[in-house]
């Protein structure tokens, strides 16, 4: 027998000789480590309760992540050892009902099912006439339909909402100096931009200026009211005062549900606004845009389907698998203006596998794009919209019986009304050093995994109930492991 017949690792499971492939040598073998590994998954999940909230890694794990690269083959196997040894422990802890730092989704097993058949088929949805295109479109219809806007509508997937504002403020820059600027820059512009948003908006809306080239210092910060909304007469001053000044107001980011605290900006105000100033109005929902599809808080959203484009992350209340952001553009030639390049590699035809008018990357940056409507498209089907509509409003009636249990208690303070799902409170008579040790502590107890953040100049703790495995009786516990630190 040749060396290569007398290699497994060069011969497919029908014989052929295949030097080259990737494929396993032996499929019965691999699918009984796969089923294992996915069974392994599941037990995961369904046990999480079991598990402490989050762990530190000790320096076995850190160093098994920094070894050389590796030349040869090693046995499946004996990886997926090291993913239950160094992975499974030492995950972020967002699957578990008592992780409330930050506002992460906690993911489904339908979720990750999904992502077990998109890596499969390992479709780019950059473009082309194929069925992921037309999942995506599907999404782009559904949530067109929820959040209210015309069925003519364009969207996108994208990483996160980072990236859908980042994009939003491209395609309003473009909107307002023209699709020459695409190839001129900002060097010929007239006029210098300038964008609004609230003092409580994310970050990220500042980093999408200096990445757009038009710089965070011309996005003005606008004040809020005492329920942490940016208040539109504020809002229509700044406008006046930077168009007595010869500049030229491009864009309005109201916030759905801000990161701090939860606040939704009065967005039917700031729509009349930019309508009124003939400026971009543009909704940053990346925390609470999806409280749409719950019919007992759409109420509080009035004005989003007014605005010009939506931001929003499927992976935070849809509890899609990281990640998956999305971004929803009311004129879709607006959208295709700001981002479509003619290339011969891009060719488009009437039939074939090169079909279609517009394609994904027409609307975004990205011409190599993974599945992400897959895992979204499979969580609404299998649950529907009325059943996450009802999880995210129970996560906010959480945060409510939260705030009411702290409130109770003379040994605590909430710091903001609770507008959603995000609780922040105080503790009394405790400085800064205190509260920041009692958050570390419970994270290193694996206990519970709060975070804290600045409320009018003051350290608080903050808890965003995302998780749609909290219970009532998860929130009991939380309280008594606050009781019995203090203690």
């Amino acid at each position: 027998m040749s060396k290569l017949q007398g290699d497994p690792s060069l011969t497919s499971a029908g014989g052929v000789q295949t030097p080259t492939s990737l494929d396993p040598a032996d499929w019965a073998q691999f699918r009984e480590a796969a089923h294992r590994m996915l069974d392994d998954t599941i037990d995961h999940i369904a046990n999480i309760r079991d598990n402490p909230v989050w762990r530190p890694m000790p320096g076995e794990t850190r160093a098994r992540f920094a070894q050389p690269l590796p030349t040869k083959p090693r046995d499946l196997g004996c990886v997926l050892d090291d993913v239950r040894a160094h992975i499974f422990p030492y995950a972020t802890g967002n699957l578990h009902p008592l992780f409330m730092g930050w506002v992460h989704g906690a993911g489904t097993p339908i979720g990750m099912v999904a992502e077990l058949v998109a890596a499969g088929l390992n479709m780019n949805c950059g473009g082309r006439d194929h069925v992921g295109i037309e999942v995506e479109k599907q999404i782009v219809r559904w949530m067109s339909e929820a959040l209210g806007y015309p069925a003519s509508s364009s969207g996108l997937f994208v990483t996160g909402s980072s990236m859908a504002n980042f994009l939003a403020v491209t395609i309003a820059k473009t909107e307002a100096l023209g699709a020459s600027v695409r190839q001129s820059g900002l060097r010929n512009a007239e006029q210098q931009l300038v964008a609004y948003t609230s003092s409580e908006a994310h970050i990220c809306i500042a980093q999408a200026m200096q990445l757009s080239g038009i710089g965070s210092a011309n996005l003005r910060s606008i004040a809020v009211d005492a329920l942490g909304r940016m208040r539109p007469d504020a809002l229509c001053a700044a406008i006046d005062e930077d168009r007595a000044l010869g500049l030229l107001p491009f864009l309005v980011v109201g916030t759905a549900g801000t990161v701090n605290t939860g606040a939704i900006d009065p967005l039917a105000d700031i729509a009349t606004v930019a309508g009124r100033e003939k400026i971009w109005f543009h909704v940053d929902g990346a925390i609470g845009a999806l409280g749409m599809l719950s019919s007992s808080m759409r109420e509080l959203f009035s004005g989003i389907e007014q605005s010009a484009s939506v931001a929003l992350d499927f992976h935070k209340w849809g509890h899609v698998p990281y990640d998956a952001g999305f971004l929803l553009v009311r004129d879709s030639a607006a959208q295709k203006r700001a981002f479509a390049q003619p290339a011969a590699y891009l060719q488009r035809s009437d039939r074939g596998l090169a079909a279609g008018e517009t394609w994904p990357c027409d609307l975004g940056p990205d011409l190599s794009r993974g599945f992400r409507a897959l895992k979204t498209w499979m969580t609404m089907e299998s649950l529907g919209t009325e059943r996450m509509g009802n999880s995210i409003a129970h996560t906010c009636e959480l945060a409510r019986y939260l705030s009411d249990k702290i409130a109770c208690d003379p040994r605590f303070e909430i710091k903001a009304p609770v507008a959603l799902n995000i609780v922040c409170f105080g503790i009394r008579g405790a400085d800064a050093e205190f509260t920041r040790n009692l958050v570390l502590d419970l994270h290193e107890q694996g206990v519970a995994v709060p975070s804290w953040t600045t409320v009018n100049g003051e350290l608080a703790v903050r808890c965003a109930i995302v998780n749609h495995r909290t219970s009532k009786a998860d929130i009991d516990t939380f309280v008594n492991i606050l009781v019995d630190y203090l203690a």
